[in-house]
């Protein structure tokens, strides 16, 4: 899957069991465990998830 540095065997390796998930801030990221040692790795990956477009002035829910 994703590759990863794990921070107690101070190398790069492979993430086990990887989830990839949006942090609070939107971004996207790949949560594992080290196939060594077993320690949680966490990799940012690049860019945003696509927000919805909205239109300045209108209701954000449509009023019927």
């Amino acid at each position: 899957m994703a590759e990863g540095y794990c921070v107690k065997c101070k190398a790069k390796k492979p993430i086990v069991d990887g989830v990839e998930e949006t942090m609070k801030n939107g971004r996207k990221a790949v949560k594992g465990k080290c196939p060594t040692c077993g320690a949680v790795m966490f990799k940012i990956l690049g860019g945003k998830t696509a927000a919805a477009p909205t239109v300045e002035g209108a209701p954000a829910t449509p009023t019927a």
